[in-house]
Formats: C-alpha cells, sequence, structure tokens
C-alpha cells in the first residue's frame, strides 16, 4: 500500500483536531451565558430597589420623608452586581414614582458592548 493512502487511514490526532474546533465555540457561549445571568440579575435587582422605593415614600413616610431620603433609601435597597445606578424620585400622576438607570458593560474580549437600562415604578 503506498504511503498516502496509510496517512489518510491514520486516526490519530482526531479528538485534538475536534476540540480545536469546539472549544472557541463552547467557551463563547459560556461566557455570553455569564453576562446574560449578570445582566438579568442587575435588572432584577434595579426593579426590586426602584419599587421598594416606590412603595417606601407611599407607606413609610418616617423613613422616606423627601426626595432625598427617598433616594438614599431606593439606593440602599440595590443589591445588585458592581454598577452603580442612579434614583431619581417624582410625584407622578399615578401616585410616588422612583426610576432607576444603569449601564451593563459587557467586556466580551473583542469588543465592548454597554447596554443602559432604565425602569420605573409607581405606586399609589
Amino acid at each position: 500500500m503506498p504511503v498516502t493512502f496509510r496517512a489518510w487511514q491514520d486516526c490519530r490526532g482526531t479528538t485534538a483536531v475536534e476540540f480545536a474546533i469546539v472549544v472557541p465555540a463552547f467557551i463563547a457561549l459560556l461566557v455570553g451565558t455569564i453576562y446574560l445571568c449578570l445582566g438579568l440579575f442587575l435588572a432584577g435587582s434595579l426593579e426590586f430597589a426602584a419599587v421598594e422605593g416606590a412603595r417606601c415614600v407611599s407607606v413609610n413616610t418616617t423613613v422616606c420623608t423627601d426626595a432625598s431620603a427617598t433616594v438614599s433609601y431606593t439606593q440602599s435597597r440595590y443589591f445588585g452586581p458592581y454598577s452603580s445606578p442612579t434614583f431619581t424620585y417624582a410625584a407622578a400622576a399615578c401616585g410616588n414614582s422612583v426610576t432607576g438607570s444603569a449601564n451593563f458593560v459587557a467586556n466580551l474580549g473583542f469588543k465592548t458592548v454597554t447596554i443602559p437600562i432604565t425602569l420605573s415604578a409607581c405606586f399609589p
């Protein structure tokens, strides 16, 4: 049998080649999943803090006496990841409204993506 035919029949190293093909896609999927979970945790925590702030100014008037106390209380109720959100308070037609906003920064290695997250909670 000629040497060229034996080279095509040799299966050594196929696992390493398959591994090299699959690993970049797997790592990208893993990193994307982690950043998605962090972004959802940030959004959920931001929503929780805004709802708690709007509820505090409506129900617990001894703690949230004015706008600065309400914003301070709302910031203390934020337990999300590393982002520093900004909160604002306003009296609205629906009741007491607290608006929160934050920027979620995802560093993907080759590109940095900034996602602005804004939400508003109103409590009568």
